[in-house]
Order: C-alpha cells, then sequence, then structure tokens
C-alpha cells in the first residue's frame, strides 16, 4: 500500500482532485487536512495557507494518480510524493479492492 502526498491550493482543490481520482478507482480514499506552507519559489520566500490531499492506494496505481494530478491541478510543479506504507492486512485488502485493476 501507499500513500501519496499532495499539497492543494485550498481545500476546494483538494476535494476536486480527490473525488476525481476516487471516480476513476485510481485510490480507495482521500483525507484533507488544513496546513501552512513555506517555501521558496522563483527566487522569494513565500508563506501560504494550503490544504494537503493524503491518498491512499496502491503502489500500481501511482503514475495514473500522478498523471491525472498533474491534468487537473493548479501548480506549475505540484508536490506529488509516493510514501509506502505498512498498514493492516484486512485495510490494505479494502484498498485493493477499491481500486480499479
Amino acid at each position: 500500500m501507499i500513500l501519496i502526498y499532495i499539497t492543494c491550493k485550498d481545500k476546494r482543490e483538494a476535494e476536486k482532485i480527490s473525488k476525481h481520482m476516487l471516480k476513476k478507482r485510481l485510490i480507495a480514499c482521500a483525507n484533507i487536512f488544513p496546513v501552512k506552507s513555506l517555501y521558496n519559489w522563483k527566487g522569494r520566500l513565500c508563506r501560504a495557507d494550503e490544504a494537503v490531499l493524503l491518498a491512499k492506494t496502491n503502489d500500481r496505481m501511482y503514475d495514473n494518480v500522478r498523471k491525472e494530478v498533474r491534468k487537473i491541478h493548479s501548480y506549475e510543479i505540484p508536490c506529488i510524493i509516493k510514501m509506502k506504507a505498512d498498514a493492516d492486512r484486512e485495510y490494505e485488502n479494502w484498498v485493493s479492492h477499491e481500486v480499479r485493476r
């Protein structure tokens, strides 16, 4: 199982991306959290209120998730980070069942 960490400009964008991926059965579940972000962008220090989308899926879906996020994300370079995760076997089975084969 993997978790995909995606920062979004706001909750609305995170929900839009989540719903898109759920409809395509690329992910089984998404959690959305408000965050304060600090980062360097084009030579200046930036501070922003953003939303983090944490998507749960399996490894074989990662490339498709990444491609779909890039299509609809508002950022020039979206943050899309894949993290391997160990979960309870029953939960992993549910995730596998929910995503497209």
